[in-house]
């Protein structure tokens, strides 16, 4: 994953408990930006088709969500992202599952798997990106 240190992350699970736990995480990681949160994948695609994508984002995005999955949204958005150096999409899940990390690594535009839940060290590792 090659891009500059985030200014934002985006939050994308239906789950309110844990978008309210990785938003602590993030913050405790020191991270003082902007933090946006979607509890559906269809409500953050219709964000990031208007927002143009030129601030640095980092988007953690869970797999089970209902009426778009995570699979299903990082396939609506590869046509946002791709060639966007400056959005990072990783995938922020409960899963485990082989099969949803070969998953993962079958789309490209999907750059990095975390099991929840997310640590303040692993935001701290995307904070010193350079």
């Amino acid at each position: 994953m090659s891009m500059t240190v985030p200014e934002r992350f985006i939050l994308i699970d239906d789950n309110e408990a844990d978008n309210v736990y990785h938003e602590i995480m993030i913050r405790r990681a020191g991270f003082a930006g902007e933090i946006l949160i979607f509890e559906s994948g269809i409500d953050a695609l219709d964000y990031l088709r208007t927002d143009g994508l030129t601030l640095p984002t980092c988007i953690y995005l869970d797999i089970n969500m209902p009426l778009m999955d995570g699979f299903e949204f990082a396939l609506e958005a590869t046509p946002l992202l791709a060639g966007k150096p400056t959005v990072v999409l990783v995938m922020l899940t409960s899963s485990g599952s082989p099969k949803d990390r070969q998953r993962v690594a079958e789309i490209p535009v999907i750059q990095g798997f975390v099991t929840k839940p997310l640590v303040a060290a692993a935001v701290r590792t995307m904070l010193q990106r350079d």
